[in-house]
């Protein structure tokens, strides 16, 4: 299946798909909406921007400094995505995959302190999943594995204060 997703995506899916890419790279999506979403939101935005912000840095560390040293899996093969961006793809390990970690994470977090908000975030979430396999970055078992990890972040960092509350009290 992932060998074909590739050459399924129409041209113009796929430059739309890279543009999002480009723009969540380094976090830097989520942070503008992070920001944004603490300027303009009052209390809730404070709220819904930190948790997301806590969420995305925890998925990374989990994604990128743990999981893909222990597994260390090669990215799937050149040869089977017809398109030159395959070129452009990282040479660190394919599993899981952080883009798509940060990205669940930080929508998952912020969607239950502002869900219109995390709706709206649901959207660029998709497409960097869809676009990390559709580069040939990732397996679609590397994105699965990153919207589990970017889940259980968000998860994990609205719950720990409560956790340590309940621990300590």
């Amino acid at each position: 299946m992932t060998q074909q997703a590739g050459s399924r995506i129409p041209a113009r899916v796929g430059q739309v798909l890279s543009l999002v890419e480009e723009t969540a790279e380094s976090a830097k999506l989520w942070c503008g909406a992070a920001a944004l979403m603490a300027t303009l939101g009052g209390w809730r935005g404070r709220k819904a921007a930190t948790a997301g912000m806590a969420a995305l840095t925890l998925a990374q560390l989990v994604s990128n400094g743990l999981g893909k040293r222990f597994a260390d899996r090669p990215r799937p093969p050149k040869e089977w995505f017809p398109h030159d961006e395959v070129d452009d793809r990282p040479s660190s390990p394919s599993f899981p995959s952080g883009h798509t970690a940060a990205a669940v994470a930080f929508t998952a977090a912020v969607a239950p302190t502002w869900p219109a908000v995390g709706i709206a975030c649901a959207v660029p979430t998709g497409l960097v999943a869809v676009e990390r396999i559709q580069s040939g970055a990732h397996y679609a078992g590397d994105v699965a594995a990153g919207a589990v990890t970017g889940l259980l972040s968000a998860w994990l960092t609205r719950r720990a204060p409560h956790l340590l509350l309940r621990r300590w009290l």
